[in-house]
């Protein structure tokens, strides 16, 4: 999986020539990861201050707005692709524009195809 990083204020100090260059560079790779068919699911998040947090202790739930993380960071969206190495992932991660502002991680997914539900 690649996670897509940002923050308010990268987001922000890119001019809208840049904005446009951002899509357009995912668009470009979504492409290209569809038609290799490595591209299993993509999406961009919702603003995190959307986002509400769960915690449950013993019986009591609690329900917090906005992310658990006090960073400036936050997950802006995702690729779930299939690679053969994680090497291969490391290489679509660097292409992705939002690697120049902020972060994208590689995580493998875990394979839960033998538990039991």
């Amino acid at each position: 999986m690649l996670l897509i990083y940002s923050n308010p204020e990268s987001w922000a100090g890119l001019t809208a020539e840049q904005r446009e260059g951002l899509a357009r560079s995912h668009e470009e790779l979504t492409r290209e990861l569809t038609e290799q068919g490595m591209l299993v699911s993509a999406a961009g998040l919702a603003d995190p201050i959307t986002s509400r947090t769960v915690l449950v202790r013993g019986d009591t739930r609690t329900t917090t707005d906005g992310p658990y993380a006090e960073a400036k960071e936050h997950l802006a969206g995702f690729y779930l692709v299939e690679c053969d190495t994680i090497d291969e992932a490391i290489e679509y991660a660097a292409r992705m524009p939002d690697a120049k502002y902020v972060a994208v991680e590689v995580r493998p997914v875990m394979d839960s195809s033998g538990l039991e539900m």
